[in-house]
């Protein structure tokens, strides 16, 4: 008689993946991005079932800004949401402008590492369902990038 394990089976598997085709040398690394990942989706109440993060130069953020967007500028991070049933998990890809997000933290004098996992946190605050459009948007959005920076302390 044939055995079969349970299923479903619990899968190990990461659901983030992380790619560089930048080669703009990061400083961030994985295992801090999946903590903040599942971190978020405890607090906030969700899941994630994949999110994909690109950490582009200024010439891929502005062609995926131009295409998606119709918008002809650099910004550090741009989010697409692919969920279509909340039930089965929240699946997107952020794109990262790397030497953005860096000349941004000299802009305002902060520690290039913190800038990176600030944007990352963003990005999955946009794909959990926070808007910044309005002032009041994007200081509750800035309130809990602190919020979420200060376990990378911990």
């Amino acid at each position: 008689m044939t055995t079969f394990p349970d299923f479903p089976a619990k899968s190990n598997e990461s659901v983030l993946s992380v790619h560089n085709p930048s080669q703009f040398n990061l400083p961030v690394n994985e295992p801090a991005l999946e903590r903040l990942l599942q971190i978020i989706e405890k607090e906030e109440n969700s899941s994630f079932s994949f999110v994909e993060v690109v950490y582009v130069d200024e010439e891929g953020i502005i062609e995926i800004n131009k295409e998606y967007l119709d918008r002809d500028y650099v910004t550090d991070i741009i989010s697409f949401n692919y969920e279509d049933d909340p039930e089965e998990g929240i699946e997107g890809t952020l794109y990262c402008c790397a030497p953005r997000i860096a000349e941004q933290s000299r802009e305002l004098e902060s520690d290039p590492e913190q800038e990176f996992y600030r944007i990352f946190i963003h990005g999955l605050l946009h794909l959990v369902g926070y808007e910044d459009s309005t002032t009041e948007e994007k200081e509750a959005m800035t309130k809990l990038e602190n919020h979420y920076l200060e376990y990378l302390s911990n």
